[in-house]
């Protein structure tokens, strides 16, 4: 095995699938990448048994074909020791010795034969279910709703998010259930209905990749793995078994009281007055009255407090509603709208969070947080 690859190309592709690996691995040939070379395209994978990602580069100099496992954090750290030059690498396909030269000398490491590699998973031909879908489409999706996957041990469905593909459109849902982001498309349409969950890892691989991506992906997935291949990466990743929670029965549907109110003042606002709360429970108050709002904290043990008023188009009965002021800032800063409406029907119901307006046609975004008990 024998080619010629440019050091900063090779670097960027390699960095963009080495957070798969973990820093602990069950099999010590999962601490490697496995670099396949055939014609002038050179693969490479990288995988934690759950989670596989592999990455494609065409290089313009193969001299000999071949396949081989590379210590992934040593090939990672000698390659960010160069400027952008040609490398060559010459493996010995007996020895598993590696050799790589460069403008100014030679290094020399050990590689792993390339069957140690695990094999990769193969979705059932009879259940797979095809799918092509903007990247920016998928990117969006993930970005909006990771940060509201849960992270509880006793209920895995939650610390994923969850696909919903129909004939109408397509849907990603995240909830820990203290706090709800639906992201919907109702441009993108599935050819039937299908759903699964996405683990964390991977959609946090899968956002890295995405943002490079701009075209298609192909979604295929049966009921135990999905695979998502782009242009120059390819994810296959174990899902999460069970199923998700009924979402929709958590969203209040009949919430007359509506207040629309500055993004970037409120959020200002509310990360004021969060220093001033009790750090054990985060809680907030917020005081709804005839077109303005007084978000309220204080903390009894240490004798401190902070109120603020701002102004609102707010028309709806007097309440005073309680929320963790943490889950409530994250979802507002998750929005980008200039300005976002938050309906409650009571103070004991979900507050839903909502932009008004948006610059991507088809885009519809839903937050919720729960209410926290306060005192009149």
């Amino acid at each position: 095995m024998k080619f010629l690859a440019s050091s900063s190309e090779l670097l960027n592709h390699l960095q963009a699938i080495s957070k798969v690996i973990n820093s602990k691995n069950t099999l010590p040939i999962l601490d490697n990448f496995l670099f396949k070379l055939e014609g002038n395209v050179l693969e490479i994978t990288a995988s934690d048994l759950e989670t596989t990602l592999i990455t494609r580069m065409t290089l313009a100099n193969v001299l000999e074909e071949g396949s081989i496992a590379i210590p992934a954090r040593f090939i990672v750290e000698y390659l960010g020791k160069f400027a952008d030059q040609p490398l060559t690498f010459h493996i010995d396909p007996e020895t598993f010795a590696i050799q790589i030269i460069s403008e100014t000398g030679e290094s020399n490491i050990v590689g792993s034969p390339a069957d140690d590699f695990p094999q990769l998973p193969e979705l059932k031909a009879d259940m797979i279910t095809p799918l092509q879908i903007p990247a920016e489409v998928v990117l969006q999706g993930i970005s909006k709703t990771i940060f509201a996957t849960g992270e509880d041990e006793y209920r895995p469905v939650m610390n994923g998010i969850f696909f919903e593909l129909s004939p109408d459109n397509i849907t990603l849902v995240a909830s820990d259930s203290h706090r709800l982001v639906r992201y919907r498309r109702n441009d993108v349409k599935a050819e039937k209905a299908g759903s699964f969950i996405l683990p964390k890892k991977p959609a946090s691989l899968l956002k890295i990749v995405l943002a490079k991506e701009p075209q298609n992906v192909e979604i295929t997935f049966d009921d135990k793995n999905a695979m998502f291949r782009l242009s120059d990466y390819t994810m296959i990743c174990r899902l999460v078994e069970g199923t998700f929670p009924a979402y929709n029965s958590v969203i209040p549907v009949d919430n007359p009281n509506k207040m629309i109110i500055d993004r970037i003042e409120f959020l200002n606002s509310l990360r004021r007055v969060q220093m001033f709360a009790n750090q054990a429970t985060n809680l907030v108050k917020m005081e709804l009255r005839t077109n303005q709002v007084t978000v309220f904290a204080q903390d009894i043990d240490f004798s401190i407090q902070s109120h603020d008023t701002l102004k609102s188009q707010y028309d709806g009965m007097e309440m005073n509603i309680g929320f963790k002021v943490n889950f409530l800032s994250e979802l507002i800063s998750n929005l980008s709208s200039a300005n976002i409406m938050l309906e409650m029907s009571d103070p004991s119901r979900a507050i839903l969070v909502l932009p008004v307006e948006t610059d991507i046609e088809g885009e519809d975004i839903l937050m919720l947080t729960m209410p926290m008990t306060v005192g009149e």
